[in-house]
């Protein structure tokens, strides 16, 4: 019942996927091979297309999930998500104009939804979440800056904001698949050019990653640690 109800919600906010793309202003000095925002947002299908793919990922969510306080946070997070994936994919960009609003919404709604619950330590999850992954992220930004885009280390405190509250598991899976993720995934896709090796971007392979996460984190500890995952 959960996975239905979440990824109806989600479907709904999908529609507005093109509209949120459409928003966001060009940079003052756009690259010459950078594809324009409007365009982006004006691909015939984009609504349905984005609200079936918010769909998918909310019943994966809300199966995970169930009727939780965290969906006050997680529901609004998935158009907001398939946006940036696809701004990332066409454009080689996280935007701060979605990033930086997205800051100010969650925090707010991860407190609302800790206290809430009655378990205030959650808050202490989500902001060890945020040091652990937006850290991470910082360090490799720091020791190989042509490596990785400051875009991606902004995103990395959302996603790490989100997994910390969840729980350590779909901390630790959520942060290292999406390197795995890139990696492979990166490699495929250079093989069969669909993207150049250099310019794969990040972004969707660390959203992918934060949603496995999300859906299969503790299963996957249990599995690999047994009776100490509990």
């Amino acid at each position: 019942m959960s996975a239905v109800l979440v990824a109806v919600l989600c479907a709904a906010l999908g529609v507005l996927v093109p509209r949120l793309i459409a928003a966001v202003p060009e940079p003052d000095e756009p690259a010459e091979d950078k594809q324009p925002y409007a365009d982006i947002a004006a691909r015939p299908g984009l609504a349905w297309q984005s609200a079936l793919i918010c769909a998918v990922i909310g019943a994966l969510i809300g199966g995970a999930v169930g009727l939780d306080l965290a969906l006050l946070f997680l529901v609004p997070l998935v158009p907001v998500g398939v946006a940036l994936a696809l701004i990332d994919w066409r454009t080689r960009l996280l935007p701060t104009r979605i990033i930086a609003p997205t800051y100010l919404v969650l925090v707010p709604l991860v407190v609302i939804a800790a206290l809430a619950s009655g378990e205030p330590r959650l808050l202490l999850l989500a902001a060890i979440g945020w040091a652990v992954m937006g850290g991470l992220y910082l360090l490799l930004w720091l020791i190989h800056p042509a490596g990785m885009g400051y875009g991606d280390v902004r995103l990395s405190g959302i996603l790490g904001i989100v997994l910390g509250y969840l729980g350590w598991q779909e901390l630790a899976l959520g942060s290292w698949s999406g390197f795995l993720l890139g990696g492979i995934g990166g490699a495929l896709l250079a093989a069969f050019k669909v993207v150049d090796r250099r310019h794969n971007p990040f972004g969707p392979w660390m959203l992918i990653g934060a949603l496995a996460g999300i859906v299969v984190g503790p299963a996957f500890a249990v599995w690999m640690w047994g009776d100490l995952a509990a």
